[in-house]
């Protein structure tokens, strides 16, 4: 199944150079999502020598695969972090990601097919139950001084139990589109920037990270790679999640909600918006409920959204499917910084990555210069907040375990691989190692270790993606073992089909 986002199949990367060579540099960023290269435009332009490593291409993880949405809110509601926090931390988290949307307003003027626009944010319940959580929002949301309002949902959405929550002057763009374009403007600054370019391993005590063409010596390393490489402390704090997407497109009598951001609270809760394409199509993009990787059934997952998505608005099929993953800071804020390695780093920000990426960007250059702006205290990946968050940590902690006992415990008898039929996988016992196959459509037999190279869970298969996932802390491979996203450096060691196979 093709799961190229509706963002990257319209505005692919202009192509950045591997790296070829040994190098020094001021400044080195690992991830060209929104984080990594808003960063590295920011300090190229200030004169700084910076270089950037993408593992695929620019946009190629989480922001290319986003929904394009931008708001000032949080998408798992003000209200969680006004009562972790309090509501003058409501207020900041606010100001901050309000900052955040104007300086990309500012920057898509200049970004062909950006196609920034202002819009509202509509929050609203499925069902009475969820009726309260909207009211709830309501309240955090004007005491932080957001300009908020109740009111009707348009028509052609899922009926509501009760008024919505419309929080005015957010916004949309082409986030893909937007990023090329930024990433360009790095570069015509001065910044290095190579695609293609793994990193393999990172040493934070000497400042030397290897990739397999080439290492960089760096003043300063910043992992912008949405989850930390390596094993971090934060990896134990963060839940991950996936989330799917598919974009239907219009077509006679369907039902057109506008523009907007449009939250549906509820069992069936869909986030969803339109959008037009610059060739004129028109499409409405609903995105699913969140599931953790590896723990789940992708493939019905991908249907739920779509059976939803065609329930409410009409049986078109859709034209683009893609899914993103993402992580949830423990006590309800990102984790932005310097870390106890003394390796800058930016996670954590739930759905919210497009605005807390930008966000994230200007205090890491704020860092690098030796300044310390008033909320980066309130990220910094070091804090100790156990009341805030010690919920979330044991919970990440249980799923951790549960997957582990689980996945070890379960006797699984030695089987030959020559009867895996084509499309199908595996995870089998054999010659006493524990193997992933999979055979592809044309015949090929894939196999692997089982064992994920970050901290030793268990990968399971899923079959949209063709991917072997870890649900300990979302490390996801190719079926040659290569690493897609997540925090292991290390591919999944081969198994020789030859010798599992009569």
């Amino acid at each position: 199944m093709n799961t190229l986002s509706v963002w990257r199949g319209i505005a692919p990367s202009p192509g950045f150079a591997m790296l070829s060579a040994d190098i020094s540099t001021d400044v080195l960023i690992i991830g060209g999502g929104i984080t990594g290269v808003t960063l590295a435009w920011l300090l190229a332009r200030q004169g700084r020598q910076v270089t950037l490593l993408e593992a695929h291409e620019i946009g190629s993880g989480t922001t290319g695969n986003s929904t394009g949405n931008l708001y000032e809110t949080l998408s798992h509601g003000l209200h969680d972090v006004s009562s972790r926090w309090g509501k003058d931390v409501a207020r900041q988290v606010v100001a901050e990601r309000r900052a955040a949307l104007q300086f990309i307003q500012e920057q898509a003027q200049d970004a062909p097919g950006a196609a920034f626009r202002r819009c509202p944010l509509v929050l609203y319940a499925l069902a009475d139950k969820q009726q309260s959580l909207v009211d709830q929002e309501f309240e955090a949301l004007s005491a932080a001084g957001c300009a908020v309002q109740r009111g009707p949902v348009p028509a052609a959405l899922p009926a509501a139990a009760g008024p919505a929550v419309i929080l005015a002057d957010q916004a949309q763009f082409q986030p893909q589109a937007y990023l090329v374009h930024l990433a360009q403007e790095a570069a015509r600054a001065g910044a290095r920037i190579h695609e293609h370019s793994r990193v393999l391993d990172i040493n934070a005590r000497t400042r030397i990270v290897d990739t397999a063409t080439g290492a960089v010596n760096a003043r300063e390393i910043v992992m912008a790679t949405h989850t930390p490489k390596g094993i971090r402390l934060v990896h134990a704090e963060m839940p991950v999640y996936r989330e799917y997407a598919v974009a239907l497109p219009f077509v006679d009598g369907a039902r057109d909600p506008g523009p907007g951001i449009f939250w549906a609270k509820g069992e069936e809760g869909l986030s969803m918006r339109t959008l037009e394409q610059p060739d004129g199509r028109r499409f409405l993009i609903c995105v699913g409920q969140e599931h953790p990787p590896g723990a789940h059934n992708a493939k019905a997952a991908l249907m739920a959204v779509e059976a939803a998505a065609q329930r409410h608005f009409g049986d078109a099929e859709p034209a683009y499917r893609w899914s993103a993953q993402h992580y949830k800071g423990a006590d309800g804020l990102p984790y932005i910084g310097r870390d106890a390695s003394g390796c800058l780093v930016a996670t954590g920000f739930a759905t919210d990555g497009l605005t807390w990426g930008t966000v994230a960007a200007r205090l890491l250059a704020e860092e690098v210069a030796d300044r310390s702006p008033p909320f980066a205290a309130l990220c910094k990946p070091t804090r100790l907040s156990p009341i805030k968050g010690a919920r979330t940590i044991l919970e990440e902690a249980t799923v951790t375990a549960r997957s582990l006992v689980k996945d070890y415990l379960t006797h699984r008898q030695e089987e030959k691989l020559s009867s895996l039929a084509p499309g199908d996988s595996a995870v089998v016992d054999s010659e006493g190692e524990s193997c992933a196959a999979w055979r592809s459509p044309q015949g090929e037999l894939f196999a692997v270790s089982s064992v994920c190279t970050h901290m030793g869970c268990k990968v399971h298969w899923n079959s949209v993606e063709t991917s072997w996932d870890c649900p300990c802390h979302g490390s996801r491979f190719r079926p040659d073992g290569t690493v897609i996203e997540g925090p292991a450096l290390r591919p999944l060691a081969r198994r020789h089909p030859r010798s599992l196979e009569p």
